[in-house]
């Protein structure tokens, strides 16, 4: 089994990520909404949507938006928010989900870089590109690896609610590992993640390949510039040619 079919979805996972919540999804993509200006008859894809807090906000703001993800965990989460127009499906991104439906494509809190093969990217990517319409944009917020990689924080520990999680971090073939051991009422569990270090020039050159362009980077969730040394996320921007 893959790292992410057992962690994603986990009580664990949300408990570590809390500070990752409704609020900060809104305020992000009232960001991204000011910034592409989408019309009302626009379609999203929110890919690797995870618990679906951006598509939910999404829809609530008028647009018709569909969410995948690789977890059914995930997916039986968010079935309970569906609507005419929102729609959740368990699905792998390397797939292509529906040739030419969408204006956005969303790939959103470093949902990427996961799979043991890197050609893997590339069959993503083009995936997206092959589900866009013409001229659709692709949106992809992921950690500025240059940044983790220079401040990589080998051990820490974090007490939430009972649980103490000690997180271990190292870098191992251009791969970022983490190891996160749950002390749960004395019970130890053992979870991982394993998130390619995958830089501007990586993503430059898949975008290419599926026939995408950088229109736009941004270095944080205010939509600020990017800075390659100083910047804590990289948000692409990118149009389908």
């Amino acid at each position: 089994m893959n790292w992410y079919n057992k962690w994603f979805g986990t009580h664990y996972y949300d408990l570590l990520y809390n500070q990752r919540d409704e609020q900060e999804a809104k305020s992000f993509l009232d960001q991204l909404i000011k910034y592409l200006k989408p019309s009302s008859s626009n379609c999203f894809l929110d890919l690797a949507c995870g618990k679906g807090r951006h598509s939910v906000y999404l829809n609530s703001c008028g647009y018709d938006v569909t969410g995948i993800d690789l977890s059914p965990q995930n997916i039986e989460h968010c079935k309970q928010f569906e609507n005419p127009h929102l729609h959740f499906y368990v699905h792998d991104m390397r797939r292509i989900l529906s040739a030419n439906s969408f204006n956005y494509i969303l790939n959103l809190f470093t949902s990427f870089g996961y799979f043991e093969r890197s050609h893997h990217n590339q069959l993503a990517i083009s995936a997206a590109a092959a589900a866009l319409k013409s001229q659709g944009i692709l949106v992809i917020d992921f950690f500025n690896a240059v940044k983790v990689m220079n401040n990589l924080v080998p051990y820490h520990k974090k007490k939430i609610q009972h649980l103490e999680f000690e997180i271990s971090k190292k870098m191992e073939h251009n791969y970022i590992i983490k190891t996160i051991k749950v002390t749960d009422d004395n019970a130890e569990k053992f979870f991982y993640e394993k998130v390619q270090a995958l830089t501007l020039n990586d993503f430059e050159r898949f975008l290419t390949q599926a026939n995408l362009s950088v229109v736009d980077l941004f270095g944080d969730y205010q939509l600020n510039n990017f800075d390659a040394q100083n910047s804590d996320r990289l948000i692409i921007i990118a149009q389908k040619k």
